[in-house]
């Protein structure tokens, strides 16, 4: 289990600042508040109790099972946790009626509980989902609008220096500055979401996405405001129906199915490994000048200066590079919990264990994401100027991706070939007629990986 000892300092200042600030606004606003340093929360109230004989403890429901079940230990009572629009209980119902747990079938049923861009009956636009026009690489000769600095406060600096570090100017920590962070973004940035929420770009490390989770994640903001925030831009005329879908998508789509699923599979679903991947965490990960591709380098650099990229770095290259390479997941989980400043139990369990390295055995994704070099030269501009070839699939100048994605296949085609949505890709390696050169190269890239030089 990661400790917060452990955690990437970005993440640690915004989360320990964001609890300073708003105890003080409580103070600010009249309220009495103690504000506690302790070894761990349980410590915390032990503190308060042996003060307190008496005291009774009520908190919103936990984010995890390891805190929800100390607090229980505790003694603690359990309030619905409003940092969500759908409770438990009812996302449970939704998931037992189904046979398989498509988020798109979740999604539209949210559409129509919550009336977000809906028209009567049926979706604004004629369409539920516009994924298809949401697919762009970056574009050519483009300049990508500025995000928002954030000055730091004395509350911010006494943080810091506890920490020893220097925090960037990225990060919010007050509600004050996420408000400030979700105006710009529909203002800046909202109208363009759509188009390029799928590319990645070395001359930009957030392009138009929102950069709006942590707020969400830790309720420096609310979903609903999000979400009305988004509704009132596009209704005003100024938001194609492609990028405010998407984006909609995201917030009462995708994050509502990822905490309802966390709960709904239970506690011990963080422990599958159904592809038996049992590698030990790549250098790369840790260390970005432990690999020459451009893609990796450029990801890990970005995560270690911000503890942040969007998620298609996360699926598409840190999630798919574990999954190809055998990484074994709960060590990759442990990664991500680690570094990324909106992490959290619910978020990374979910998203590595079913979507990222598909160790799940397909219980909550149909197919793994597994992609070679194509993908990555066609979405992004990384290959440009990287001493591997996309193209290649055998040889010294190989993409990794590319022979490690033939290579996963043939060593899990008695799996994947009994997948309905597989079946193309793994009949592809019968018209390779390399497959053996592939395997050889492939045992030379797992290699080079390991020691830090591929």
């Amino acid at each position: 289990m990661v400790s917060g000892a452990d955690w990437h300092p970005e993440r640690l200042f915004f989360l320990i600042s964001s609890a300073r600030h708003f105890a003080a606004e409580l103070r600010e606003a009249g309220f009495e508040v103690r504000y506690l340093k302790a070894a761990n929360t349980a410590a915390g109230l032990q503190e308060i109790k042996d003060e307190f004989s008496d005291i009774t403890f009520l908190a919103a429901e936990q984010s995890s099972y390891r805190l929800t079940r100390s607090l229980t230990e505790f003694g603690v009572e359990f309030v619905e946790n409003d940092f969500f629009l759908t409770p438990r209980t009812l996302f449970k119902s939704w998931a037992d009626s189904q046979k398989s747990y498509l988020m798109e079938n979740f999604y539209r049923k949210q559409r129509v509980r919550l009336n977000v861009l809906m028209e009567g009956d049926g979706p604004i636009g004629g369409q539920w989902n516009y994924d298809k026009d949401n697919r762009l690489p970056p574009p050519k000769n483009y300049t990508w609008p500025k995000y928002l600095e954030h000055q730091r406060d004395a509350i911010d600096l006494v943080v810091a220096a506890e920490l020893k570090m220097s925090p960037t100017t990225i990060w919010a920590t007050t509600r004050k500055g996420a408000l400030a962070q979700l105006n710009y973004f529909i203002e800046h940035h909202f109208e363009k979401f759509g188009p390029y929420e799928d590319a990645m770009a070395l001359d930009s490390w957030s392009l138009h996405h929102s950069v709006l989770s942590p707020y969400i994640n830790n309720g420096l903001l609310h979903p609903s405001e999000v979400i009305d925030a988004a509704c009132a831009s596009f209704y005003k005329g100024k938001i194609p129906i492609e990028s405010a879908e998407g984006f909609v998508r995201q917030i009462i789509g995708w994050r509502e199915y990822i905490n309802g699923m966390y709960w709904f599979l239970g506690e011990d679903y963080r422990e599958n490994n159904q592809l038996s991947a049992n590698r030990e965490l790549l250098p790369l990960f840790t260390d970005p000048t432990k690999t020459s591709m451009n893609c990796m380098k450029s990801i890990v650099g970005d995560i270690k200066e911000r503890s942040w990229v969007h998620h298609i770095p996360r699926l598409m290259l840190l999630s798919n590079l574990a999954l190809i390479t055998g990484t074994n997941p709960q060590q990759f989980l442990d990664w991500m919990r680690r570094e990324f400043i909106d992490a959290a139990d619910w978020v990374m369990v979910p998203n590595v264990i079913g979507m990222g390295v598909h160790a799940d055995g397909g219980q909550m994704m149909s197919k793994p994401y597994a992609a070679g070099g194509a993908y990555i030269s066609r979405m992004s501009n990384y290959c440009r100027g990287c001493i591997y070839n996309p193209k290649l699939r055998v040889g010294d100048d190989a993409c990794p991706f590319t022979t490690l994605y033939w290579d996963f296949l043939d060593r899990h085609k008695e799996t994947f070939i009994k997948n309905h949505r597989m079946g193309q890709q793994v009949n592809g390696l019968k018209r390779l007629s390399d497959l053996d050169e592939l395997k050889h190269r492939a045992q030379e890239v797992l290699s080079g990986l390991e020691k830090g030089e591929i």
